[in-house]
């Protein structure tokens, strides 16, 4: 599956049954209580992962949650 995260294409190996968001973050390596997620100009709710499936050409922007004092 090619999908575009940050401006960048990602060829994820992933099939239609388990094209899950939560699956391909979980593959490319991110953290769930550390990044805000949008899904073709909408942010998915963190609870909602689980349930929104990818398919091809989706647009992924990850924002990663810094603290810092």
């Amino acid at each position: 599956m090619k999908i575009k995260v940050n401006g960048q294409e990602k060829n994820i190996e992933l099939n239609q049954e388990n094209a899950l968001l939560s699956t391909a973050l979980y593959y490319m390596g991110y953290k769930p209580n550390t990044i805000v997620v949008e899904l073709n100009n909408l942010i998915i709710n963190s609870i909602k992962w689980e349930k929104v499936k990818l398919k091809d050409g989706d647009n992924l922007e990850i924002v990663s949650i810094v603290g810092g004092g």
